[in-house]
């Protein structure tokens, strides 16, 4: 279910309560195929008390990179408008039962937006490369899982390179993220059933 919010207000922190989201679901996804790790395990507690209690924990550590992304946001929407002569509409939240994401926006009906706000170096090795930041993958095949779009434009900016080369633009497809579709669904799993244990070990205490 879409609910067209603006994030970072009560109402946005309310639905996402319980849920796991499209900023942490790397936490869930590391060491695939492994046990999980000390953030993941972390991040299931987290979740069996958001589910046990309707609150959301505000426990999130966000520093001067992370400001900077949000600050600087509305200016790389601007751009990408600019370059494919489109609208942006709110992300808003994705709401689908234990999971759920918030996009950075969404472009017609079939497409969504990622936006990083980036450092020169990255962005210059990015540009190198010409791909995408990998340590985003997760974030991206969920997001486009969730919201079951067609595709999404990642976008990288930067404020301090000419003003008409400050983005860079990868478009990538449901077609690109099967395999990862399916790892999500199977990790997923296993992440719940932990969320559970812990639910009932609280609970019976």
């Amino acid at each position: 279910m879409f609910f067209d919010i603006d994030q970072n207000e009560p109402e946005w922190f309310k639905l996402k309560a319980g849920k796991v989201s499209g900023s942490k679901i790397g936490t869930v996804m590391a060491h695939y195929g492994k046990s999980f790790g000390e953030p993941a395990k972390r991040y299931a507690l987290k979740i069996a008390l958001e589910q046990l209690t309707g609150n959301y924990i505000h426990d999130e550590f966000k520093n001067n990179h992370m400001k900077r992304g949000s600050e600087q946001e509305p200016a790389a929407r601007k751009l990408y408008e600019d370059h494919f002569f489109c609208d942006v509409s709110n992300g808003g939240f994705f709401d689908n039962g234990k999971t759920g994401c918030s996009p950075d926006g969404l472009v017609s009906e079939s497409g969504l937006i990622e936006i990083k706000s980036i450092i020169f170096p990255a962005q210059f090795l990015i540009i190198e490369k010409q791909k995408y930041d990998t340590k985003y993958k997760w974030q991206l095949a969920f997001n486009l899982k969730e919201t079951k779009r067609e595709w999404i434009d990642y976008v990288s900016y930067c404020s301090d390179f000419p003003e008409d080369r400050q983005l860079f633009i990868q478009r990538l497809t449901t077609d690109d993220f099967k395999e990862e579709f399916e790892k999500i669904d199977i990790r997923l799993e296993e992440f719940f059933k932990l969320v559970k244990t812990n639910k009932e070990m609280i609970l019976n205490q």
